[in-house]
C-alpha cells in the first residue's frame, strides 16, 4: 500500500483523466510509475555501459544492421 498526496493541479488532471478514461485514479498512477520505474532503470542501465565505456552505437547504426542482416537472409 502506498499512500501520496499531490500537489492540487496534478490531483486535478488525474481526476479528469479518470473521469475520460473511465478507469480509476489509483490505475493511471500504477501505469505511470510502473512506466516511471521501467524508463530510470533503462537510463541507469545505458548509464552504466557508458560508465564502463563499452562500445555504443546510434540508432541509425542499430537500423543499418537490422537491415543488412534481413539482406544476408
Amino acid at each position: 500500500m502506498l499512500a501520496l498526496r499531490l500537489e492540487p493541479e496534478l490531483e486535478r488532471k488525474l481526476e479528469e483523466l479518470a473521469k475520460e478514461t473511465k478507469r480509476s485514479k489509483s490505475y493511471h498512477a500504477k501505469e505511470a510509475l510502473k512506466k516511471y520505474i521501467e524508463d530510470r532503470s533503462d537510463y541507469l542501465k545505458a548509464l552504466a555501459v557508458l560508465e564502463k565505456g563499452e562500445e555504443t552505437y546510434t540508432l541509425e547504426e542499430v537500423k543499418a544492421r537490422i537491415k543488412a542482416r534481413k539482406k544476408e537472409a
